[in-house]
């Protein structure tokens, strides 16, 4: 595992396959690079020839905690972009699902320069799914940063991971001011709050249609309420360059994925493999 200090943010990364055009794959929620089924993407694209960076998003895996910009995908977009210019400035092929479609499409919208290439899948949206990530990525810290500070912040359940990974975020946590912390986790939570003019959390409608960049759009199941399929056929309409295609899978995916990784039978994106061959044909030079 390599690092790179991007903008005083220590961002952990690995890339798979010695030669070719650069990749990135990003996972969603806040699972980092080694959950089951990223690896194995990153692999199967090396396999024909390309160079696949995966990485811990900041607030993920060993990479450092940042609370910082107007919302988490954003801080999360811009430390991408830098990540790539670190590794040279060529642009990639992004590859996100879920949060890391978010992220992906943000780094499309603010870092032209570092995308050749878009491909999104599992987009949250809808007004459930859109509301339910705000409680979800911001409630709780919220709750208990209000009632015990950030020395109750560190034992949460959801901060486990980076904690463990990476053993200096609990003095990084502690270091924050709980006030600060609260309005900055307050203002990524209303981010998610559903806008009229933005399918998607962070970006109007008018923006993404400017997008010039050469687009795949996997659409979503027609009972994810989480990723509405409403929600990836609005931004394949909205991007000039966007192609809307089906998933290598069934309709229900998403909860069938979900099911078992709750059951302990599986994982959220241990079937992400199966979308390298559209993937590479999508990013074959014409």
């Amino acid at each position: 595992m390599a690092t790179a200090d991007i903008d005083g943010t220590t961002i952990a990364y690995e890339i798979i396959g010695d030669e070719g055009p650069l990749w990135v794959v990003t996972p969603g929620g806040r699972f980092d690079k080694d959950e089951p089924g990223i690896r194995e993407l990153a692999s199967a694209l090396a396999a024909h020839g390309q160079r696949v960076v995966v990485w811990d998003r900041p607030n993920t895996g060993a990479s450092d905690v940042c609370f910082a910009g107007p919302s988490e995908s954003e801080m999360q977009a811009d430390k991408l972009a830098g990540l790539l210019r670190t590794l040279g400035g060529e642009p990639a092929v992004i590859v996100g699902g879920s949060g890391g479609a978010r992220v992906s499409l943000l780094s499309a919208a603010k870092h032209p320069d570092v995308v050749a290439k878009l491909a999104m899948l599992w987009i949250s949206g809808g007004v459930y799914g859109s509301m339910l990530l705000g409680v979800h990525y911001c409630g709780e810290s919220i709750r208990v940063a209000w009632r015990g500070g950030m020395d109750a912040v560190v034992e949460l359940p959801e901060w486990a991971g980076v904690l463990e990974r990476n053993p200096s975020n609990r003095e990084r946590f502690l270091a924050l001011d709980r006030k600060e912390f609260i309005e900055t986790l307050e203002r990524w939570m209303l981010v998610y709050c559903p806008q009229p003019g933005a399918t998607v959390a962070g970006l109007s409608d008018v923006a993404c249609a400017q997008l010039q960049v050469p687009t795949l759009v996997f659409r979503s199941g027609s009972r994810d309420a989480h990723h509405t399929r409403a929600t990836s056929e609005r931004i394949a309409a909205l991007m000039p360059n966007a192609q809307l295609v089906e998933p290598p899978w069934g309709d229900d995916e998403w909860n069938e994925r979900g099911d078992a990784a709750r059951a302990g039978t599986g994982h959220l994106f241990e079937r992400w493999p199966l979308l390298a061959p559209q993937l590479l044909e999508f990013a074959r030079p014409t």
